[in-house]
């Protein structure tokens, strides 16, 4: 609303806000914010506020023809109002008042060679990605621990070499991946910065589990002081950056049948016939935790849920997405050659040219016969073709796009679902570690005969000492209580 200077605290809402001053010329002399308007407003128009010693305050006070509110939600709406409407007004009551302080951006050069996430507080034409800004949340703590989790270099030199290497103590606390040193492929850094880039965009769910994971670690081990910091940064992450959702409606198909996205994405990647099969492959992993594997499974441009399967890595042991991808693809498609069965149209892997190299590299070593192939990577929505230097970037509206996007996020879904569903398995079982007298071989013996702990909660200590060989009531009372 707009108002001629006549103020009625009655008629301001007791909301967060912002609020816009005008001069008699109707322009925007300061914008501000406020937890509560009536509040803030009325100690503007206080009769002793034109007395005032600070001449720019006085001055401003004086100015005042009109004002307006835009009351909101919450204060980080208002600050994020206020900002952008100072940006866009750009006062000058604000300029002679202010304290030069922003909210932060996070920022990633995707020009450099070796790009490196970097805290702004001005948004340039510079060709840069950035996000933000960022009102709440220790951006500068989350941003120095995304850092280190993706092991992206901090170094200023515009192309490290084994000269910054020497010099550098982030590689020898294993805090970066050391592109400079050749630990690390120019492709595998930009995997990392890519898989960054989707929790800045929202999608931080395997950081949080990581987070959460270290916090239930510590706290189970007594180390308080530790599992409060994880849970600070587990905070910090959730509400910058938040979860994104990642649940595929069928909808987001442009067609009735799924058929005109099967015909189109023939004629996008130019094979000889309609991918009528599509078979999808991701990992995910954390620090190497629990690593799985997805394969999804889509018909006529529809999800086969039947056909879905999912995979224990066995003979990785440390964070290799490109062997794990080669050690799946090799697996599933073993037992397809052993069963007869090549009834694949076309096969999608989750990554660009390394998991792509990688999955291939699987099929010829098992003389699996020639088929289409992709790697579809999430940075720009970039299609990696076998032989092909340049990856191939499909409009955004295409329905073959779509489709791919579609089957992708599937394969995400179900690999990141059977993720959670082991990890939280394993925190589960971990209660019996805490029980004193139940080593491993115990351990095992009690989740084989009950199959779970869900089940043993069900059990009566009586039914326990029973069950399980040498463990006697008192025993089995105790392992009640803790349960």
């Amino acid at each position: 609303m707009n108002l001629k200077l006549s103020f009625n605290p009655g008629d301001i809402p007791q909301k967060p806000g912002v609020y816009i001053f005008r001069d008699r010329f109707g322009d925007v002399i300061y914008v501000g914010k406020a937890a509560n308007l009536r509040k803030r407003l009325s100690q503007y128009f206080q009769r002793s506020r034109s007395r005032l010693a600070d001449p720019k305050l006085r001055s401003l006070i004086n100015s005042i023809d009109s004002w307006e509110i835009s009351p909101v939600k919450n204060e980080s709406e208002s600050l994020i109002l206020e900002s952008r409407l100072i940006k866009e007004y750009a006062p000058k009551y604000n300029v002679l008042l202010r304290d030069d302080k922003r909210f932060f951006l996070i920022k990633i050069d995707l020009n450099e060679q070796y790009p490196r996430l970097k805290l702004a507080r001005l948004r340039k034409n510079d060709g840069a990605r950035y996000f933000g800004p960022f009102p709440k949340g220790d951006v500068r703590g989350t941003a120095d621990f995304l850092t280190r989790y993706f092991g992206l270099r901090t170094c200023r030199a515009d192309v490290p070499d084994e000269i910054d290497f020497r010099h550098c103590m982030s590689s020898r606390i294993r805090d970066c991946c050391a592109p400079c040193n050749g630990k690390v492929t120019k492709e595998g850094y930009m995997e990392r910065v890519s898989t960054l880039m989707k929790v800045l965009e929202g999608d931080s769910e395997q950081v949080v589990c990581e987070l959460r994971s270290r916090m239930e670690k510590a706290a189970a081990g007594k180390q308080y002081e530790t599992a409060a910091k994880w849970r600070d940064m587990l905070t910090n992450i959730e509400e910058i950056f938040g979860e994104k959702k990642r649940n595929f409606r069928f909808a987001s198909i442009p067609s009735e049948s799924g058929g005109e996205s099967v015909k189109d994405l023939q004629t996008a990647l130019g094979i000889d016939r309609e991918p009528k099969m599509i078979e999808a492959f991701d990992i995910s992993n954390i620090s190497g935790q629990f690593a799985v594997a997805s394969m999804v499974c889509f018909r006529d441009g529809r999800p086969d849920r039947n056909s879905y399967r999912r995979f224990r890595i066995r003979e990785v042991h440390q964070i290799d997405d490109f062997a794990m991808m080669d050690e799946v693809v090799r697996r599933h498609y073993s037992r397809k050659l052993s069963e007869g069965r090549a009834d694949t149209d076309l096969i999608i892997v989750d990554g660009g040219k390394g998991q792509l190299n990688a999955a291939l590299s699987a099929l010829i070593s098992i003389k699996y016969p020639p088929m289409p192939i992709l790697g579809l990577a999430k940075r720009n929505e970039e299609v990696f073709l076998p032989g092909k230097p340049e990856p191939i970037v499909l409009e955004r509206t295409r329905p073959a796009l779509k489709l791919l996007q579609a089957v992708r996020d599937e394969a995400h879904r179900f690999a990141i679902s059977y993720h959670r569903e082991l990890r939280e398995k394993r925190i589960e079982e971990s209660i019996l570690d805490e029980i004193e007298g139940i080593g491993d071989n115990r351990k095992m013996q009690i989740l084989n005969e009950f199959g779970s702990i869900e089940s043993l909660k069900k059990a009566s200590p009586e039914q326990i000492a029973e069950r399980i060989p040498g463990i006697g009531l008192k025993l089995a009372e105790m392992i009640k209580e803790k349960i």
